[in-house]
């Protein structure tokens, strides 16, 4: 997949099922659980047979796509391989508004909707049997909403990690130094306005500013030939983080783009499950 903002492409085959097994559990899938009155403000969840509210853990899976294309059936490959390396984590794989090139759902929506998903999981935590402890991974857009989500909202809902594969930090930064020459005009679209005409809009709709000493830690995973989603998006929400002596870790592969496959897909599961493993009590 090449879509702009889009999800890292899999080619390992990771086959979903309605009960899928682990070495502790099988899972039960709940499909389009709504947490909203629109069509799009639904969820899959993926509850372990063995889940315990005071220790099952959660992790929000937030797709990619411009904000504007994608769906949760895009992360449905992961599920498996996830369940694999992460056994007993609920998982929660969600949709949200997507802005249509009409003018509706522009950006916040999507923020507005992660925050809404995100509450609605902790609302119901005891009836689906998982604790307050919870994971926010998201891939392009969804990596951007992940971090968004995780920082801006952390006095509401604080998580243990975030974990980001290629994500926007900072829409004004991006909007003016992009890797590609149409992306300026596709921000400008999705957010209703240019940097010049609405800075603060720009400013609230970037994970950078909202970084504290207490955000959660952090991994970033970048391509260094991503044009999309260029490198610096990355490194300078790496200076802020280490700024505000906020963990993290920053896995650079230099010759992959906007997605990557093989070797350094496999690794980059490598580096997740030990990092949420160390950092995730």
């Amino acid at each position: 997949m090449r879509k702009p903002l889009l999800l890292v492409t899999l080619t390992v085959v990771l086959f979903a099922c309605q009960k899928e097994k682990d070495n502790t559990a099988t899972y039960e899938k709940k499909v389009n659980v709504a947490y909203g009155t629109d069509a799009k403000q639904v969820m899959d969840l993926y509850l372990p047979s063995n889940a315990n509210a005071s220790t099952t853990k959660l992790m929000v899976l937030i797709h990619g796509g411009a904000w504007a294309d994608g769906d949760k059936a895009d992360f449905d490959i992961y599920i498996n391989e996830l369940q694999r390396r992460l056994p007993g984590y609920v998982f929660a794989n969600i949709n949200y508004r997507l802005f249509t090139f009409n003018g509706q759902n522009k950006f916040p929506a999507q923020e507005q909707d992660v925050k809404a998903a995100v509450s609605f999981l902790l609302n119901k935590s005891a009836a689906y049997k998982f604790s307050k402890t919870f994971v926010l991974l998201g891939a392009s857009a969804g990596g951007h909403l992940a971090l968004l989500q995780g920082y801006k909202y952390a006095n509401e809902a604080t998580p243990k990690a975030i974990v980001s594969f290629f994500g926007p930090t900072d829409l004004t930064y991006l909007y003016d130094h992009p890797g590609q020459q149409g992306v300026p005009a596709l921000l400008a679209t999705i957010v209703g306005a240019t940097p010049a005409q609405n800075a603060a809009l720009y400013e609230s709709c970037s994970p950078i500013h909202f970084v504290t000493p207490q955000s959660a830690h952090t991994l970033l995973l970048q391509g260094g030939k991503d044009d999309l989603v260029p490198p610096a998006q990355a490194t300078r929400l790496i200076d802020k983080l280490k700024e505000a002596g906020v963990y993290n870790e920053y896995i650079y592969y230099a010759n992959e783009g906007h997605s990557w496959e093989g070797p350094n897909l496999d690794d980059s599961f490598n580096k997740i499950e030990k990092f949420i493993r160390q950092h995730v009590p």
